[in-house]
């Protein structure tokens, strides 16, 4: 009897080539994304290389963060030449990204319009501040569109809008940015034909925020800034415990309250008719949150934990970023993958892909590049013979890892 078991699967986008023009954040997550896939991404920088790997401060970490599974090609753009390249490699590609500022590609010759009529397949997706309409030609950036876009004053306290503590406008849009490729990924299928996609900072804000908006529209009352909003649920907060330490716990439905009166001895909450129900509970916040807080004060942070999970109760510790390089699920999961900065050969652990198919996480099939790192290979694979690269080099058309770093 033959084995019947399944061959292993191929990644996702296997055989789907992605040439990518982007810098900062949004566009990078959206090459990414498609590179942890299985997409084959070629990242397009200036001879330089992209300034994103010279960043300092709040974004020294951005290049190593969403620049992993891609190769690099330093090119200048400007340079007859340098446009040769970039058309041939385009020409053979699935998939365009690109996230700079408004009408920048398109003065270079390499908008949408132009490209699509030497290869009608492509599917070109810019990443903007804005989608068509009377704010598109502005230039935005993360923390312009959680200021305009409603999240930062429902972060803040109030009259105190704040950002939030990540980039998860830049994130979410180039995420929403791989959602639309995708799904013209899956029309073309059907019509044969790629199409431009477009996403934006401002509009995948105000999708975030649009449970807020819901809720006016459902309550006629304004939802206030998270630090002093009503909670859907009375126990749902942070506590602290005998240390000092805090530990977020929450207690979201009528049978985990149940379980939770039995457990830390709280009879009479239990018995309580008004408290059997939720909104009973939050309308009762004033008389149950001291009750609570006195009892997780009264004890260690670590029994505390312990409890709430053997109990399988919503909680929390409270962790740093730098406090989930040692998260032993992270650790045991694949949810840390090891990459190799580019200047300093230092090798540090950095989020996965959080998604698993058939029993598998995405991993690294090509470490963070060196700024023109696969500058010969990229054009032999494109056609160009060893005479014509070294000629190419020579002019600095095309720069090697070596020579621009």
């Amino acid at each position: 009897m033959t084995d019947a078991s399944p061959a292993p699967i191929g990644l996702p986008l296997a055989g789907i080539k992605v040439v990518e023009f982007t810098h900062m954040v949004m566009g990078p997550t959206t090459g990414m994304v498609l590179a942890d896939l299985g997409a084959e991404v070629i990242k397009i920088e200036p001879k330089e290389g992209d300034n994103t790997r010279r960043l300092v401060g709040s974004g020294s970490g951005y290049f190593a963060m969403y620049s992993r599974n891609k190769r690099s090609l330093a090119l200048d753009m400007k340079d007859p030449q340098g446009k040769a390249i970039a058309h041939r490699l385009i020409a053979g590609a699935d998939v365009v990204i690109e996230n700079f500022r408004p009408g920048a590609m398109e003065a270079l010759g390499f908008g949408y319009e132009a490209l699509s009529k030497d290869n009608p397949g492509l599917i070109y997706c810019s990443d903007k501040g804005f989608l068509p309409g009377p704010y598109d030609h502005r230039t935005a950036l993360d923390e312009i569109a959680q200021m305009m876009g409603g999240l930062a004053y429902m972060t803040g306290p109030p009259d105190r809008p704040l950002r939030a503590g990540a980039s998860v406008i830049d994130v979410m849009g180039g995420l929403f940015g791989v959602v639309g490729v995708l799904a013209a990924l899956q029309q073309r299928h059907a019509t044969g034909r790629g199409q431009l996609v477009q996403s934006a900072l401002f509009e995948n804000c105000v999708f975030l925020v649009g449970q807020h908006m819901a809720q006016f529209a459902v309550t006629g009352q304004a939802a206030a800034p998270m630090p002093v909003r009503i909670s859907a649920w009375a126990v749902y907060d942070q506590f602290e415990t005998r240390s000092g330490e805090r530990v977020f716990v929450g207690v979201v439905s009528d049978t985990q309250w149940k379980v939770f009166c039995e457990a830390f001895g709280l009879d009479d909450f239990a018995a309580d008719p008004v408290l059997a129900k939720n909104n009973g509970r939050v309308a009762a916040r004033d008389r149950v949150i001291p009750r609570v807080q006195a009892l997780f004060a009264a004890m260690d942070k670590d029994e505390l934990l312990a409890k709430l999970e053997t109990l399988g109760l919503p909680f929390a510790p409270i962790s740093r970023p730098e406090d989930l390089l040692e998260d032993p699920h992270l650790k045991a999961s694949g949810g840390l993958l090891p990459l190799t900065l580019p200047d300093s050969g230092k090798t540090v652990d950095l989020p996965a892909l959080p998604i698993e198919m058939a029993g598998r996480r995405f991993g690294v099939r090509h470490d963070l590049p060196r700024a023109g790192g696969d500058t010969r290979d990229i054009l032999a694979e494109a056609g160009y013979d060893p005479a014509a690269i070294d000629a190419l080099l020579d002019s600095g058309v095309v720069l090697e890892a070596e020579a621009a770093a």
